[in-house]
């Protein structure tokens, strides 16, 4: 066994011992275990968010994506995510909490169907969350076995390994374990990733020195990595979109609903980007100098390409570029970031199973708490065991996955808008702007598919917009959410509004 695999095995044990421990201190209560009693504080919510939002797509992801298109690919998600996570934050994250501190919410679903006074909406979103979420956990899994098959070890058991992981500590710690694990591992790939950004760069322009090294880096990244001039500034643009999903992002409405006071929104507003910043700009220089290295003949190291697969550049380079208990460190680094998105995820869809489906239409007066929480758990065991098999299949780039993903739930991000904002919102014209939304992202989504794989495959395609002599490029993200809103829009105008009494509950 390697030493590399031994501190991997070591971080996990430890991960595995903070979740059992906060699990000690689970009050045995449904609402314990699924908002950990709405007790989190400011920096504990800070560093549980962040750590639930940066995911494989932002470290592997983006990693193998800036090998791709280079340097460009900072600002195409990066910079405008610092912005419009921390606006989502403030603008739809402290109304969320006002509503479900007043009215006893744990899932964004139960606001829906409160706020629309509509049954059907529940039944609605609850396939649409969990297709869309599933993708979700695909990238993390999916990226964990790449770190851990960096290693010598079959990819399959690498994702079986970190699945078991966050299963036992979930399963056992909720909501609290959750977030205490979260906060450990935010810190933990925060700092081992700024120690993997100076050794890497230290190591790869083969130099003595640092200053030296990002010096004969910077000028040797060619023009193509160095600039957008593969992109136009429309699809730049409209990559803007993307990061609105984060307001309908499921497990994020869920951490909204732990807070103890509006007031421990301040510090995730502020610092959030900053955060963001200082993770992933290492991500694309690292990914960015590779190619810069690994296709000079006077840089390129001696041994192995670059792997074909992008998934696993990051892992290679850590692998390749650094001695084994560094190493070790810095492969339980990258793990920390990707583990602290799985497991608010499989709490998030366990929790809206048990309270969305079997408690709403059963009776909260027939299921006791205790088996609430059971329910809860054994959904959690069905969603991992499911995301497990399909990670088995052929995936090939975790950055097109991510954005598709997150393209779904842009999509909806204006029905929470409409929920939270307008009190003309209808129950049909939210179904109808839902409706709308996933079906422009299906027929989107096929025709992703047709683009050939030697060209880009879902990750290349763009609708071509032309206004006589001009052509623009633009995300599918675009129509998708003109089409929701549109279709909200109008159907709210003509259908019934939801009574005074419920409206005056958000209001």
């Amino acid at each position: 066994m390697s030493v590399q695999l031994i501190i991997v095995l070591i971080y996990l044990a430890l991960l595995l011992g903070l979740g059992l421990f906060s699990g000690g201190l689970f009050r045995g209560t449904r609402a314990d275990y699924q908002l950990a009693s709405r007790s989190i504080g400011p920096v504990l919510l800070l560093l549980s968010m962040f750590g639930t939002t940066m995911t494989a797509f932002a470290l592997v992801g983006r990693t193998g994506e800036s090998v791709r298109a280079g340097i460009g690919v900072y600002g195409m998600l990066a910079s405008s995510s610092g912005i419009v996570h921390s606006l989502c934050f403030f603008l739809i994250g402290v109304k969320v909490w006002t509503v479900a501190h007043r009215n006893g919410y744990t899932t964004q679903i139960e606001f829906f169907r409160d706020r629309l006074d509509n049954d059907l909406i529940g039944l609605l979103l609850f396939p649409i969350l969990v297709g869309l979420i599933v993708p979700y956990l695909l990238i993390g899994v999916i990226g964990g076995g790449a770190v851990i098959g960096a290693m010598g070890v079959p990819a399959w058991a690498g994702s079986l390994l970190i699945c078991c992981v966050v299963l036992i500590y979930v399963f056992f710690g909720g909501m609290r374990g959750t977030a205490w694990a979260n906060a450990f591992q935010t810190t933990v790939f925060m700092a081992l990733g700024l120690v993997t950004f100076v050794v890497l760069a230290s190591r790869l322009g083969g130099q003595e020195g640092l200053m030296e090294n990002l010096k004969v880096l910077g000028e040797a990244i060619p023009d193509s990595h160095a600039t957008r001039e593969n992109m136009s500034k429309t699809k730049f643009l409209t990559y803007l979109f993307i990061p609105l999903s984060v307001g309908m992002f499921p497990h994020i409405f869920q951490h909204w609903m732990t807070a103890k006071s509006a007031g421990s929104f301040k510090l995730p507003v502020v610092w959030h980007p900053i955060f963001i910043m200082i993770v992933w700009v290492p991500c694309v220089l690292v990914g960015t100098w590779a190619v810069a290295v690994y296709n000079s003949p006077d840089l390129r190291p001696v041994g192995p390409d670059l792997p074909a697969n992008p998934n696993a550049v990051l892992a290679f380079l850590v692998q390749t570029h650094t001695g084994p208990v560094l190493g070790g460190f810095l492969a339980a680094g990258i793990l920390a970031a990707i583990m602290s998105s799985l497991d608010s995820q499989f709490l998030c869809m366990g929790t809206i199973f048990n309270n969305d489906i079997v408690t709403h239409y059963l009776g909260k007066d027939r299921i006791s708490d205790q088996q609430q929480v059971l329910l809860t758990r054994l959904f959690i065991v069905g969603i991992v065991a499911i995301t497990f098999f399909l990670s088995l299949g052929n995936v090939r780039s975790v950055f097109a996955m991510g954005v598709w993903c997150f393209s779904g739930f842009s999509a909806l991000f204006p029905i929470v808008v409409a929920a939270l904002y307008w009190r003309g919102l209808s129950a049909a014209g939210a179904i109808a702007g839902v409706l709308a939304a996933i079906g422009s992202w299906c027929y989107l989504f096929y025709r992703g598919t047709q683009v050939p794989m030697e060209e880009g495959g879902l990750s290349k395609y763009v609708i071509h917009l032309d206004l006589g002599e001009a052509s623009y490029e633009l995300m599918p993200v675009v129509a998708m959410i003109i089409c929701s809103t549109v279709a909200m829009v109008a159907v709210s105008l003509v259908t019934p509004k939801p009574t005074p009494e419920t409206l005056a509950k958000f209001f």
